[in-house]
């Protein structure tokens, strides 16, 4: 009998240990271990941060569903990884400490044959001085995050209905953060909800990135057919701030947040502050924290993650210049670099090299999205890295015969800008690949026929239906497996 262990219960882990227990529970352990009681479902926390979803619309319980499914759940923090087992064990293991329940506060070692590192992105707000909904800015990055961001723009709402201006600054709160996608999303519900008011007049609205260019989204930017156009990302994202009235401030690292005011430093070099009523910014990522131990206990933490706690898998890390950053330089099995029966899954594992090309300022800051790596691309990882996993266990033949890297896979990103039946709006944009070949193609980076961008009713539909529909897939109700990623 074969035990797979997966860590994280987000959007990636939560995929692959639904693959792993349809095909393995009953002859097999599957183990989840997660610190979350609750899946959520985190592309609708930007409803939940304008007041049109409550946290109970995205989210459910995980405990019920991991029972239904045959999944030994433990609602725990994963510690440390210890890849050759020690004196007790020969198996590898992971020491990991229960956060909830009768074993509150203990520590346990869960051996596995095979590990699935999905443990997402640690929101790191500390490494931004002031930043996060503790201290002076919002996030929508869980649902308790966009549950608080709503309670404070209720509060400039109201100002603003008795008559006082408000500034809102929307965006990236790191100079290497990602996630300009939600951030892009969050700034248009918010300018929809202040016009559906009627107080525009009264509203200042802001958006700050560290793109070199609008559109870039961490993926280099990219070129999209529209209404039988093709037109730049930055065409296509300038136009739809200009429309909901929204300025921007572009090539922007945000170094310190004040009460009231943001602190940055420009790409010339050049320092500015930006005053706010109201802010939303998006932190920098990191790995989970974990380290790991070889069977003589030493530290071997920078053999399975690079510096900033991301897992190296089959991917080219080899120091280059960005002009030799290839197609082929990303993972497509996600397996360690280091260990033959681990794998990484999602945020967690470690891109090559970012999409966007790298710029620093004259003082040595640099200042550029890292790689996004959420929604269907993270789905579709956790499903390959299961099925490769049961393919394994299964038929006891060592190889991969599921494959997904970002640089020969697609990608569709509805983008909400603002919720409603009638009058809901919704950017559509598909890529393919999601990583630049610009050796396949050398003209637009991308295959332009798959490549597109649309704006209107029907997206905020689909994306509606796809909340449901991803939801129904989550809870693994009747026929999930049957809904792609």
């Amino acid at each position: 009998m074969a035990k797979v262990v997966v860590l994280g219960a987000g959007i990636s882990g939560h995929t692959a240990v639904s693959y792993l227990s349809k095909a393995l529970s009953k002859n097999h352990e599957v183990v989840m271990v997660s610190p979350n009681s609750n899946f959520q479902w985190i592309p609708s926390n930007i409803w939940v941060g304008v007041g049109l979803m409550t946290p109970e619309q995205v989210k459910f319980k995980l405990a019920p569903v991991y029972k239904k499914m045959g999944v030994n759940y433990k609602q725990a923090m994963a510690l440390s990884i210890h890849p050759e087992g020690d004196a007790e064990n020969e198996k590898g293991f992971v020491t990991i400490k229960y956060v909830a329940g009768a074993d509150e506060g203990t520590e346990e070692k869960v051996t596995y044959d095979y590990l699935i590192n999905g443990t997402g992105p640690k929101l790191n707000f500390e490494a931004t001085e002031g930043l996060g909904p503790n201290k002076f800015t919002q996030s929508v990055c869980t649902y308790e995050h966009a549950t608080h961001a709503w309670e404070t723009l209720q509060a400039s709402l109201k100002k603003m209905e008795n008559g006082e201006k408000q500034t809102f600054l929307i965006g990236t709160g790191h100079p290497l953060a990602t996630c300009q996608g939600a951030a892009f999303e969050y700034v248009l519900n918010v300018a929809f909800e202040i016009k559906k008011r009627n107080l525009m007049h009264l509203a200042d609205l802001w958006w700050i990135s560290n793109e070199y260019e609008l559109g870039d989204f961490g993926m280099g930017g990219a070129y999209v057919k529209r209404n039988g156009y093709i037109t730049p990302t930055k065409i296509f994202t300038e136009s739809i701030l200009k429309e909901y009235g929204v300025k921007w401030i572009k090539r922007a690292g945000v170094q310190k947040v004040e009460k009231g005011k943001v602190f940055y430093e420009d790409l010339e070099g050049k320092f500015h502050t930006k005053e706010f009523d109201f802010a939303m910014l998006i932190p920098g990522f990191a790995g989970a924290g974990m380290k790991a131990y070889n069977k003589k206990d030493e530290d071997i933490s920078s053999e399975l993650f690079v510096a900033n706690g991301m897992m190296k898998v089959d991917a080219d890390y080899t120091p280059k210049p960005y002009e030799e950053w290839r197609a082929e330089d990303w993972p497509s099995t996600y397996q360690s670099a280091k260990y033959e029966n681990i794998y990484a899954a999602g945020i967690a594992f470690a891109p090559p090299h970012g999409m966007s090309k790298p710029m620093e300022s004259p003082n040595g800051t640099k200042i550029f999205p890292t790689p996004p790596r959420t929604g269907m691309p993270s789905g579709v990882i956790g499903k390959i890295v299961a099925q490769n996993i049961i393919h394994i266990i299964k038929t006891g033949k060592k190889e991969h015969l599921h494959k997904a890297s970002m640089a020969r896979m697609g990608a569709a990103c509805i983008v909400s800008a603002g919720y409603g039946i009638f009058n809901g709006q919704a950017a559509v944009m598909t890529v393919n690949p999601i990583v630049s070949d610009w050796e396949k193609y050398p003209e637009w980076g991308r295959n332009i026929n798959d490549t597109v961008g649309i704006v209107g009713t029907a997206g905020h539909w689909i994306k509606l239906f796809m909340h449901y529909l991803f939801l129904y897939k989550a809870k693994a109700k009747p026929f999930w497996y049957l809904i792609p990623e």
